[in-house]
């Protein structure tokens, strides 16, 4: 696909939301690690709103997540009822914009801007390991409580693995993991066992955001969710989805710079301490911790082999995908963390 003019497609877009109120500038905010585009649109009276492009997928998908998102937004109570960025509106409905030119097809949505209090600090103490463990675990049960009131979903982990079946099979997946397609199939084989084994298909659903890297949330000075902005991961499916990236917050080593993926985060005493606090506020069962190593190998199947390059920037996703079978996939199969867990746990 060629190279889209990014900024001019947002202006078109701005222009076709509301042209009554013209632009002053057009500012990327894009984070240097992430291919992915956020733009801040300064507006004439110095208001400004917040645009986020995507290029990859599904249009339809791409509707369905921010309907989702926004609904939940709005229907969240307190103490969730500001935590998360809501899209704007166009006569009551979810506006999306949607440029098709040639080999192009980009699409726009726009936020109001959120307030932000404070970030995490890149190692956390036990208090704060505390407190996350117990805001996840209330977020979660106010979103359950919604599951009714959302519109209707047609992403699921079947569908996705079938798509990635697919990818894997067309000259896109052969071009990029030629050497690795029976490494793949061989975990996708493992996913499929696993999750038929637990009936994991049939567990209700819940919005899950799964990348919950301290850059993409704030909280209160008491570590109570403050605010949320960043959606990239946004599904709908098992709770269980979100852990694995509170397990590399609460790690001992804590935030990085240069970071990978490995799965030996969920071992360390910080995550246990952490899934001990959720569980006193919104109790697990023994089935979704042994769904734990699951949600993980899906994650590395779908956003780091096949959709990495969308989500890193070339040298990040290289990096990653090349771990993901030198080491990933094989400490998974090598640690047993489900045992320590529930055991930690008494369950």
């Amino acid at each position: 696909m060629m190279r889209p003019n990014l900024f001019e497609i947002v202006a078109t877009a701005w222009q076709d939301y509301d042209s009554s109120r013209s632009m002053q500038r057009i500012e990327d905010i894009s984070a240097l690690v992430s291919t992915n585009h956020v733009f801040r649109v300064r507006l004439e009276n110095n208001d400004f709103v917040i645009a986020k492009v995507s290029y990859f997928g599904r249009y339809e998908n791409f509707v369905e997540d921010h309907s989702l998102i926004n609904v939940l937004a709005n229907n969240l109570p307190a103490p969730f009822d500001n935590f998360l960025s809501r899209s704007l509106l166009k006569k009551g409905e979810l506006y999306t914009y949607r440029h098709e030119a040639d080999t192009l097809d980009v699409w726009v949505v726009f936020y109001n801007p959120i307030s932000v209090d404070r970030m995490l600090p890149k190692q956390l103490g036990l208090r704060q390991i505390d407190a996350l463990g117990r805001q996840l675990a209330q977020f979660h049960r106010a979103c359950t409580n919604l599951k009714n009131t959302l519109p209707d979903w047609s992403k699921t982990l079947r569908r996705d693995m079938e798509d990635l079946s697919a990818w894997l099979k067309g000259p896109d997946g052969k071009a990029k993991h030629l050497d690795n397609i029976y490494s793949i199939e061989k975990q996708m084989s493992f996913f499929e066992e696993n999750t038929e084994a637990l009936d994991a298909h049939s567990w209700f659903s819940i919005p899950v955001f799964l990348d919950w890297n301290i850059g993409n949330f704030s909280v209160t000075q008491d570590v109570q969710f403050f605010s949320r902005w960043d959606y990239d991961w946004f599904r709908m499916s098992s709770r269980v989805f979100d852990f694995y990236f509170f397990s590399r917050v609460c790690s001992s080593l804590g935030d990085r710079s240069v970071f990978s993926y490995g799965p030996d985060t969920m071992l360390e005493k910080g995550f246990i301490r952490f899934l001990s606090a959720y569980n006193e506020i919104y109790p697990l069962n023994r089935e979704e911790l042994e769904f734990l190593p699951e949600a993980y190998r899906f994650f590395i199947l779908n956003y780091v082999i096949r959709h990495g390059r969308y989500f890193f920037q070339e040298i990040y996703a290289t990096k990653l995908e090349r771990e993901a079978f030198t080491d990933y996939f094989p400490r998974l199969e090598e640690i047993s963390m489900v045992d320590k867990i529930c055991d930690s746990l008494r369950l």
